[in-house]
């Protein structure tokens, strides 16, 4: 079982650089107010739903203590970034704000993780 948890929170984390690396990748368009999210933003952020609920069944289904409140955060988190990527997925060009906020999120996502 550990094995496969593994594999998946190694999925979670490339999720995770997916759509932080999609955010940075578009720095110099934000300068220029021509920035988009990619496709690969998009798949990011359903990656890190998924695997984050598998992780979360897998941890339950191996006996482990979890911390359901940091779990709900997080989850409340993602749902916010995700729902700005996929709403604005389309956009020819999406304000600085927008781009900010998901960059962001995703940073208070990973010292979550990291730091609760």
């Amino acid at each position: 079982m550990d094995i496969v948890i593994g594999l998946i929170l190694a999925l979670h984390i490339l999720g995770v650089v997916a759509l932080l690396g999609g955010v940075l990748y578009q720095m110099k368009a934000m300068k220029a107010g021509e920035a988009k999210f990619i496709p690969g933003m998009l798949h990011g952020a359903f990656t890190m739903l998924i695997t984050g609920i598998l992780l979360v069944g897998l941890n339950e289904m191996a006996d482990y203590d979890l911390n359901h409140i940091k779990i709900g955060v997080k989850t409340l988190v993602l749902l916010v970034i995700t729902a700005l990527v996929y709403i604005n997925r389309d956009a020819p060009k999406v304000s600085n704000a927008i781009f900010g906020a998901v960059g962001g999120l995703t940073v208070v996502n990973i010292l979550l993780a990291t730091m609760w």
